[in-house]
């Protein structure tokens, strides 16, 4: 039998963290191929430390980024990178949008992978690699997404934005959070302890950053969800004035827990940024949430996981798992046959679906990929609740 009384924690962390730092830059250059070529292959992996960015991995892609002889044109990489570094916001001594170095490794993508995911003939567009993939979907917030790092990413983007429209001036880049929740019977009752560790000037002191930071978290949690005063911490080493990549190295997809469901569900291991959507680890995530979102909107279930697997150059799922943990009224397998009548799951099926071929990336990659509003240009897709009434037709509800 499942705990029902227990305390659980997510993390979350800002667009100025290293590791966040490099995946914005790895879709920047995604959105840059897929906008000239909506069918172009971006593997870009990053990797940020002090003043110096390093990007590489395997591209195909149009006659604008890649010339005739399959090279990259480095300098227009470059400009990505840096102007992604610039919205971010970092003009720093030791990291700099202007002043950093920055080198391009970027080459073509490899002919035998290719071979493999390409269509051709009868045979249709393959995975791009062998892996599993999770979706997860729960009621406990609108989102239907699990409370805790929901909370964490709201409290970080609603400072971020206050930075970026210039009322947080004494605050860098660079943050972190962490919310851990109380849950009684199952269900999330209120806050036990609170942590945001976030840059700031060396011109104040850390009982002023605690406050500049109260407000916000205050705004984010239900009220009368604060945690104690003594579990509150802000800064906890005292001094947080070094950030970003001049503090701590950074590399594309080390956040993948924070991309998703904060540890609340399992995940498969692969990372999403830096890939186009023929990469399933991203793609599959995506339809896979996508999936068990649209079941716990429908009331099938309050609480939902979904697992998908591939092999390399096979275009349709080995294996769809689906799971409510003992909180449906629906048999599994036969969800699991009506949710692959309702989407095809194939790489290009997924793509088709949820219109995944635009340059709606970049976005994604800092306070998490699930959890987010659909948006008008196709941005979070993944995030429609549109098969809820197939759903309940198929069942009877």
């Amino acid at each position: 039998m499942a705990q029902a009384d227990y305390v659980f924690t997510s993390e979350s962390v800002s667009e100025g963290h290293p590791d966040k730092v490099c995946d914005q830059i790895s879709d920047a250059v995604v959105d840059a191929f897929l906008a000239a070529d909506p069918y172009a292959r971006v593997a870009c992996e990053t990797l940020v430390t002090t003043n110096r960015i390093v990007l590489a991995g395997e591209v195909r892609g149009p006659r604008t980024l890649v010339d005739r002889s399959g090279k990259v044109k480095a300098e227009k990489l470059e400009a990505i990178a840096r102007k992604a570094v610039k919205d971010i916001g970092y003009e720093q001594k030791g990291f700099h949008w202007k002043k950093a170095k920055v080198a391009v490794y970027l080459h073509g993508q490899s002919a035998d992978i290719a071979m493999g995911v390409d269509a051709k003939g009868n045979k249709d567009e393959g995975a791009g690699d062998q892996g599993i993939m999770f979706g997860y979907a729960c009621d406990e917030t609108p989102e239907l997404m699990p409370a805790p790092i929901q909370y964490a990413h709201s409290i970080l983007r609603t400072i971020a934005e206050a930075r970026h429209k210039g009322k947080l001036k004494l605050l860098g880049p660079d943050a972190k959070s962490q919310v851990s929740l109380r849950y009684v019977d199952g269900r999330p009752v209120g806050c036990t302890a609170v942590v945001v560790s976030t840059q700031h000037s060396e011109k104040i002191e850390p009982e002023e950053v605690r406050e500049i930071v109260r407000p916000y978290v205050l705004d984010v949690l239900p009220s009368g969800w604060m945690c104690p005063e003594d579990h509150f911490y802000v800064n906890p080493t005292g001094r947080f004035v070094i950030g970003g990549p001049d503090g701590d190295a950074g590399l594309t997809g080390r956040k993948i827990i924070v991309d998703t469901y904060g540890g609340a569900a399992p995940h498969g291991g692969g990372a999403f940024s830096g890939k186009d959507p023929t990469k399933v680890d991203r793609s599959a995530a995506y339809a896979a949430r996508y999936l068990a979102k649209n079941v716990v909107a429908s009331g099938i279930a309050p609480k939902c996981t979904i697992q998908l697997s591939y092999a390399i150059g096979v275009s349709h799922p080995i294996s769809v798992y689906v799971n409510t943990h003992g909180t449906g009224q629906v048999d599994e397998l036969k969800l699991s046959r009506i949710l692959q009548e309702l989407v095809s799951l194939s790489p290009r099926g997924i793509r088709e679906h949820l219109g995944l071929n635009r340059p709606i990336y970049r976005r994604t990659a800092a306070y998490g990929h699930f959890g987010r509003k659909p948006e008008k240009d196709g941005g979070f897709s993944w995030e429609r609740i549109d098969l809820v009434k197939s759903l309940k037709k198929a069942f009877g509800a």
